[in-house]
């Protein structure tokens, strides 16, 4: 029989370079794991999701658990940086670049972070004559 994460994470006790990432997408295996992890020294602690559902695990995590959005402020989630990725491999490349950058102390730019990108993203697909590659919308012929 398999340790559920949350003991998983006692038992090893992170800390400043541990970095601890839920993948399973099961709220009663990741959420427990999560909170156990923000409670550590951990430099990374996120879970992987989509907007909704990570906004979703906020609300179970302050409704059930007692937590803050203070207290959650260093859970990370959507993971990764938006680099538009679709397949598992370059998920976990997207992943893994975000936990770099905050091993190292880099600030990532705005435009990089899951979320914002993605809201971006679907603005300017939904406005006509949005941004392309870029660059505002171009005129034909002479003006």
């Amino acid at each position: 029989m398999s340790d559920m994460p949350d003991d998983v994470v006692t038992a090893f006790k992170p800390d400043r370079r541990t970095c601890v990432v839920a993948l399973t997408h099961d709220p009663k295996l990741d959420d427990l794991a999560l909170l156990e992890a923000l409670g550590t020294e951990a430099f990374y602690v996120g879970g992987i999701g989509s907007r909704r559902n990570n906004a979703a695990r906020h609300a179970r995590l302050i409704e059930h658990f007692g937590q803050t959005p203070e207290s959650l402020a260093r859970l990370r989630g959507p993971i990764g940086i938006y680099i538009g990725s679709k397949t598992p491999p370059e998920i976990a490349v997207s992943v893994m670049a975000e936990i770099l950058a905050v091993k190292n102390g880099v600030t990532l730019p705005r435009d990089l972070e899951v979320a914002q990108a993605k809201q971006e993203r679907e603005v300017q697909h939904s406005t006509p004559g949005g941004m392309v590659c870029g660059m505002g919308g171009h005129k034909s012929g002479a003006d």
